[in-house]
């Protein structure tokens, strides 16, 4: 076991394996009673029956659960500069890889899969290394029909009509790229996580947990895509190394898992080079890295200018506008993100409902101008609103039964008489009550001695005034009715106004109304102009108010559409537009204040290479961490391996050597296998478009590890670390952790200024 030291964000544990008390298969119990004395048994003539029964444990065989998954490294889709990483695929299911035994092998902690790295034209059933495959029935993986293609050996009672993936391979790509046997334990290991829960695009929390690691054993040093299998060696244990297979041109393999990757090491996308490259402009001055326009340099010439300069330092952009008279000029316009401290609004101008956005609008009388931004919210929320079917139909069903039951309620006070009964109440229940009234009995018997004669009409009864809804919510009986109905019919604009707030379903154009405040290659941190939200839900909220009942009974709606005690609030954020969103499409964003996590509220894909961040409060320094658990396998640039401390307490930390030394002049590079200097060029047997260069073959760059060869890596790495004998799968796997990259953003924008 290896841990490396706490920090706030991640602590990880590295273990060798997991042993399970019993691997997969069928197992039988046997029970017997034997009497003895004197080591002589006294029951021979009347032995008791044998008891047997029959068992088994099941475990991913020919199939692996998507939810198994957890990560693969590099991502599913990546491009950039992969050409020191091994890859690798984590596992939630820490102990997958040693829940089933190879036939033949007495140890549970070798595992029974491996991860094959395959370039361009190297598996047949992949030819464009895009972690293809071929669905064929257990049986036809287990016994090809195909000539000189070998499949597992495989025991035991097995379905061969189920389906699985399967991939072929060449003979020759097989040896040169599967892990030997005595590789296979140092290729896998255990990780148990410790990290702060940080939330993902698609809303996933990574939460904290033990993962089995499969790593590979090959580095993609060649250009191009390549695809990763993670294939069961099940029935295959014996043919890893090279000649066991003399007679066999392909070897069939079930792929439980894969994916592909792009190596574009000499490519526009070098994740280092343009991180750096983002974060560069706020070494100086992070007010650098906010949003908003860089006015030409130079002092003011006019008022005009000056104020105009003013204006695009708090964020506006200049858009088209046209008045009411039809003038056409243009307006200040700035979205939710701002550069500065906002100051609240007026309550006045918060009050609703409005049917228009004029009272949003904002003039500037000594100038001349609009500015449109909170108009602008208003009328967005509402055509969002009016977009989305069922939640317009809704609202407006909700101030329809509210209106009618005020209506209900200012008829019943004003008739005394129909003012004793509850309007909630059924009709049944109503009849009941009158039954149950203390004199019914008396009044049946007088009107049974009555005179049938008819009598004069009673003269109408005097009625009070009606009742205005301003009343009724001054009334708690009534006020209690009215709110049950806006309760009753509501049951979901509560949770769509959440989703609103956190700028949900805002077009882009909105939040970023000028390119140039978001160019390629760029970061920018804001703040949130909390204002400008309240005016978008504001709009959505008043969908379907139209009359004067619609505005007095409009507090009860606000209160039901109120944001929840203590739900977050967005407070800050974060917006990138680089190829390293492309090249990262998941990645470790850090940020804290006061050293204390700050919650992540919203992380989105705007666009393939521009990703948004929400922030429920002002972070004072801003972390970005490579991805891939925010550890990954590899070697540093200079193809060598940083080595760290295995012992004591600075476990898991540089001790600032290397390994291969420097002075030696040698590389990691130098314990991969060899190649084949022997073989012919070429391969005749290649299908067409296969390329000449397969791993081993002339002109093949060498680029599978040799973990226990003649120059083997392990060996020579555990010297190199004064380790005690051969390093374990976890103290390997500690030595091979290549540091991600990591950009600190310190301090923050933090300008208080407001506007």
């Amino acid at each position: 076991m290896t841990t490396v030291p706490a920090r706030p964000d991640l602590n990880v544990t590295f273990y060798d394996h997991l042993a399970p008390a019993t691997t997969a298969g069928v197992y039988t119990i046997t029970v017997e009673h034997r009497l003895t004395k004197d080591g002589r048994p006294v029951d021979a003539t009347a032995e008791l029956p044998r008891a047997e029964g029959r068992y088994e444990i099941r475990a991913a065989r020919f199939h692996l659960d998507p939810t198994s998954v957890h990560a693969t490294y590099p991502a599913a889709g990546a491009a950039g500069r992969y050409t020191h990483v091994l890859p690798h695929i984590t596992l939630n299911r820490a102990i997958l890889p040693w829940e089933r035994q190879l036939l033949g092998r007495a140890a549970v902690a070798e595992p029974w899969l491996a991860l094959l790295v395959l370039a361009e034209g190297e598996a047949v059933d992949d030819p464009d290394a895009k972690g293809e495959f071929t669905t064929r029935p257990i049986g036809q993986l287990r016994n090809p029909a195909e000539a000189g293609t070998e499949g597992p050996e495989l025991s035991g009672d097995i379905d061969d009509d189920l389906p699985c993936r399967t991939i072929d391979v060449p003979v020759d790509v097989f040896h040169a790229v599967v892990p030997r046997e005595d590789e296979l334990s140092h290729l896998t290991h255990v990780r148990d996580v410790r990290i702060a829960p940080q939330l993902r695009d698609d809303g996933e929390v990574l939460t904290e947990g033990e993962y089995a690691v499969v790593a590979a054993n090959r580095f993609p040093r060649t250009p191009g895509t390549y695809a990763v299998h993670l294939v069961s060696l099940e029935g295959h244990l014996g043919r890893l190394a090279p000649g066991s297979l003399p007679d066999s041109e392909h070897v069939r393999l079930c792929s439980l898992w894969s994916w592909s990757f792009t190596n574009a090491p000499d490519g526009t996308l070098d994740p280092g080079k343009l991180l750096r490259g983002l974060v560069a402009p706020g070494a100086e001055d992070p007010e650098n890295l906010a949003l908003r326009h860089v006015p030409a340099a130079g002092p003011a010439a006019t008022p005009e200018e000056q104020y105009a300069r003013t204006r695009l330092h708090h964020g506006y952009s200049a858009v088209a506008h046209r008045t009411l008279a039809g003038e056409a000029t243009y307006a200040w316009y700035r979205g939710p993100f701002s550069p500065l401290t906002t100051p609240p609004l007026p309550t006045a101008a918060l009050d609703g409902p409005h049917t228009t956005a004029d009272h949003a609008l904002i003039y500037d009388r000594e100038y001349g101008v609009f500015d449109v931004s909170y108009a602008a919210a208003w009328t967005l929320g509402r055509t969002i609103a009016l977009a989305d079917p069922d939640y317009s139909a809704e609202a407006v069903a909700a101030r329809r039964a509210l209106s009618d039951r005020a209506a209900t309620l200012a008829a019943l006070g004003s008739d005394p008489q129909r003012a004793r009964h509850d309007p909630d109440a059924r009709p049944a229940t109503r009849a009941l009550s009158e039954l149950s009234s203390a004199g019914l009995g008396r009044r049946l018997v007088q009107a049974l001695r009555a005179d049938l004669r008819p009598e004069p009409a009673p003269v109408p009864a005097a009625r009070t005034a009606r009742a205005e809804p301003a009343a009724l919510l001054a009334d708690p009986r009534a006020r209690q009715s009215l709110s049950a109905v806006v309760t009753a019919s509501t049951p979901t604009m509560p949770e769509w106004l959440e989703r609103l707030a956190l700028l949900r379903g805002v077009p882009f154009n909105h939040l970023v109304p000028d390119p140039r405040l978001l160019p390629p290659e760029s970061l920018r941190a804001f703040r949130i102009d909390e204002a400008w939200i309240q005016a978008l839900v504001a709009g959505a909220t008043d969908v379907g108010a139209h009359s004067s009942v619609d505005r007095d009974l409009d507090p009860l709606l606000r209160e039901r559409l109120a944001r929840t005690p203590g739900s977050p609030f967005p407070a800050a954020g974060l917006l990138i537009n680089s190829e390293l969103v492309r090249a990262w499409p998941v990645f470790d964003l850090l940020a804290t204040r006061g050293g204390e996590q700050v919650g992540e509220l919203r992380r989105d894909h705007l666009a393939p290479d521009i990703l948004l961040v929400l922030w429920d409060a002002v972070p004072d320094s801003v972390t970005i961490r490579e991805p891939g658990q925010g550890i990954h396998f590899g070697i540093n640039s200079e193809q060598r391996v940083s080595l760290r401390h295995l012992v004591g307490d600075d476990i898991g930390c540089p001790t600032g050597t290397e390994f291969p030394d420097p002075a030696s002049g040698r590389t990691v590079f130098d314990h991969l296998r060899p190649g084949r200097p022997d073989a012919p060029p070429g391969r005749p047997d290649a299908p067409p478009g296969w390329p000449d260069a397969l791993p081993g073959w002339p002109g093949a760059l060498p680029d599978v590890l040799d973990l226990h060869g003649a120059d083997g890596f392990v060996a020579a790495l555990s010297a190199a670390c004064g380790a005690d004998g051969e390093l374990s799968p976890g103290q390997l796997a500690l030595e091979l952790v290549n540091a991600p990259l990591e950009q600190l953003l310190l301090p923050a924008p933090t300008a208080e200024e407001t506007a």
